[in-house]
């Protein structure tokens, strides 16, 4: 199993890390939450926890237990990204202006601070 489950966590890491290229031309302003490597995630986790069910089922402990071991990986990974989503999603604020009373302060625009 763990010589289908390499390619695929491979492949699938690959896949989510092309995918996320393109941001760097996206609008200004918080952007909705990508649920896409959260649920790509989750899924190959879930399918992994199916697979060490059976491997435990079938009185091979040992097997279930690396498979056990595979899954709260991939489960670590699930959370990162689910976290790292959420943060893009939901910025900081920017902090108070002294110039002005409780307005924000615009972020400096670089192409006028030359």
């Amino acid at each position: 199993m763990l010589l289908i489950e390499i390619p695929v966590a491979v492949l699938l890491g690959l896949l989510l890390s092309v995918r996320g290229w393109g941001r760097a031309d996206e609008q200004s302003g918080a952007p909705a939450m990508d649920w896409v490597p959260v649920l790509w995630l989750g899924g190959f986790t879930l399918g992994v926890l199916v697979v060490a069910v059976a491997f435990l089922r079938s009185a091979h402990p040992y097997a279930g237990a690396v498979q056990l071991l595979i899954a709260a990986m991939a489960l670590l990974f699930a959370i990162t990204a689910w976290h790292e989503e959420y943060e893009r999603a939901h910025p900081a604020p920017l902090p108070t202006c002294p110039t002005r009373a409780g307005t924000p302060c615009a972020p400096p625009d670089p192409v006028t601070d030359r």
